[in-house]
């Protein structure tokens, strides 16, 4: 490893991500890693061998039923005997390990690392067994015993949201029509549609006020992204003086209470991501952002529910709470608007493998700011900077993620 003479920077060298699907049959989740993983080193023009350590994303160790599988993964892509580590926070695990491969290399302990992330949710379990797994990641004692399943916290949520501000379901239904359809220039894609509001509205009652195309779907997947100092880049990666240079310029991560009922009042009560404001202020700090809506070009949002992309809007500071709702009708979030969000379809439209979702979100950052995205939904050719909101739970563990090309 390098001296540490001067401050470390840490570089994005290369993503990859395997097909988004329902119901992948071919194979499992080692060789949908390997997908990406391979994808990942084409990109990046490294080696697995020369790469120095690598971390492992995965949310549940039911859906495969597979303890340990970090140390699988591992090994399967050629990794041992080198370090390894496993993250899981809840829906923000991708996210956390791309904070972990930051902290690790800033902290000299590596020069490089490659992050890997999957979920096995579609093809193992009915969904009902499932959403009883997910619900496993809210408090065991005191939530789920009364029905704790995630779409009822976030159904009271957005209900809350819409007595606070007058935010309708037709301005949350417009984050599911723009989800869905930029998912459709994106080949990985689990979920593209050319819909409408009214689709929307006209679709299944789950629980008030989301309807069936509201929500994102159960997601068989995995991602992948290398990281780098730049003096190793330079000895180890073929394309690094071929394309645009990519560094992780901020990053933060925020909590807040597990069980919502204990959130304070009036601040944030069960309306607002507390722990995503906290996360995004850390890393807006680190990466210089002093207005998030005119100094960000892109920017990956959670939506696991389409209320949530507005309620993020919110609390990553975008706009003033309340308003996320007429801006997504002025279609301020929308290609060509002024600052494109889910670029990839989101987790409504890109689809959802839990422990790959954040990393995904790396991925399309990347290329967004490296201008390799589909033409129908590549932001202006200017693009300088792109983040990422990764979260878990109710909002209960936030990450966020900042890149920046330097030209």
């Amino acid at each position: 490893m390098e001296v540490l003479e001067k401050k470390r920077r840490v570089f994005v060298l290369g993503g990859g991500i395997s097909k988004f699907a329902a119901e992948r049959t071919d194979g499992n989740m080692r060789d949908w890693i390997n997908e990406a993983v391979l994808e990942a080193l084409e990109d990046s023009g490294t080696r697995i061998e020369d790469i120095e350590h690598s971390t492992t994303s995965y949310f549940s160790d039911h859906f495969d039923k597979q303890l340990k599988a970090g140390a699988i993964f591992h090994d399967n892509i050629g990794m041992c005997p080198k370090p390894n580590v496993r993250v899981e926070g809840g829906g923000g695990t991708g996210g956390l390990a791309i904070r972990n491969a930051y902290a690790y290399i800033m902290s000299g302990l590596c020069d490089s690392m490659i992050i890997f992330g999957a979920e096995n949710m579609g093809r193992q379990v009915p969904s009902d067994v499932a959403q009883q797994f997910i619900a496993l990641a809210s408090d065991t004692d005191w939530e789920v015993q009364v029905a704790g399943f995630y779409i009822a916290y976030y159904a009271m949520m957005m209900v809350s949201h819409m007595e606070k501000y007058g935010t309708k379901e037709e301005q949350f239904a417009m984050v599911s029509v723009k989800n869905h359809r930029n998912a459709m220039y994106n080949p990985k894609a689990h979920y593209p549609m050319d819909i409408t509001v009214e689709d929307v509205m006209n679709s299944k009652m789950i629980t008030y006020p989301y309807k069936l195309l509201d929500n994102c779907l159960l997601s068989d997947g995995a991602a992948c992204l290398i990281f780098a100092t730049e003096e190793w880049a330079k000895k180890h990666s073929a394309t690094w003086e071929k394309k645009p240079t990519i560094e992780l310029t901020g990053t933060g991560c925020g909590t807040d209470f597990m069980r919502m009922a204990d959130r304070p009042f009036p601040y944030p009560g069960i309306t607002h991501f507390r722990g995503k404001r906290e996360a995004s202020a850390q890393a807006y700090k680190m990466a210089g952002v002093k207005d998030p809506l005119k100094d960000f070009d892109c920017f990956e949002v959670h939506d696991a529910y389409s209320g949530v992309e507005l309620v993020s809007y919110e609390d990553l500071g975008f706009c003033k709470p309340g308003e996320s709702g007429k801006l997504m009708e002025q279609g301020v979030f929308d290609l060509g608007g002024e600052l494109p969000t889910n670029t990839s379809g989101g987790l409504i439209g890109f689809g959802h493998p839990v422990g790959a979702t954040g990393i995904a979100q790396g991925v399309e950052v990347l290329r967004q700011l490296r201008q390799e995205a589909h033409p129908k939904r590549q932001v202006e050719l200017n693009a300088k900077r792109g983040g990422m909101d990764s979260h878990g739970g109710t909002g209960t563990f936030c990450v966020i993620n900042i890149f920046e090309r330097r030209d």
